[in-house]
């Protein structure tokens, strides 16, 4: 039985963390991936249909519905099981994973804008300073998550670890040259070990 349908990318750390809950929930299986179109400049018409943004993720359910973005989606997968809980449902607890995922959403968009920069728009309109902004945001998350948030993120796994690690895996795909261990060694440690969860392996993006 299909639980939604998902508009994704591969390539999209967004995506993954929905894949990367869907399989920590066992319920990757129920999930039918449609292909997209989505670009930052020329949107896929078929996405803008059911979400105005044009974005990936977007999910369809069965009753013709969309849900978007990615946290939504996420939290929407963690209800479809029990087990593990990957949002507490309530108390401060369910907050600090919220803020958890929040940063690392933060870092995301950073590296997005990043990518873009240098891939998309012509070099002769790029911005150095914006790009180098863009670069402080995720320093900044990278000090974040190694001095305040390692105890949530080597606890059970969460949303926000999820988020984290997604992150984390974006920087090494995209930006193969940002040495983001040295200064962080022990956030690398905790990468090292999430990384090798058979949902990570899954869904390694290409």
């Amino acid at each position: 039985m299909t639980a939604f349908q998902l508009f994704h990318s591969p390539a999209s750390p967004y995506v993954r963390k929905v894949l990367v809950s869907a399989h920590e929930k066992g319920v990757a299986d129920a999930i039918a991936l449609l292909p997209s179109a989505a670009g930052p400049v020329k949107r896929d018409a078929t996405i803008v249909a059911h979400n105005p943004s044009g974005k990936v993720p977007t999910a369809l359910l069965p009753d013709g519905s969309a849900l978007y973005d990615s946290r939504v989606i996420c939290a929407y997968v963690d209800s479809l099981a029990e087990a593990p809980r990957l949002l507490p449902a309530e108390g401060p607890e369910r907050f600090r994973v919220l803020t958890l995922e929040a940063l690392a959403d933060s870092m995301l968009d950073a590296a997005l804008l990043c990518r873009y920069e240098m891939v998309l728009r012509p070099e002769a309109l790029r911005w150095e300073a914006w790009y180098a902004g863009q670069m402080e945001k995720i320093d900044s998350g990278l000090a974040e998550l190694s001095q305040h948030w390692l105890p949530l993120l080597e606890g059970p796994v969460n949303a926000g670890s999820i988020a984290a690690a997604c992150a984390l895996g974006y920087l090494d795909f995209r930006f193969a040259d940002k040495d983001w261990r040295g200064p962080h060694p022990a956030l690398a440690r905790w990468y090292a070990t999430f990384a090798e969860r058979p949902s990570m392996q899954a869904t390694r993006p290409h």
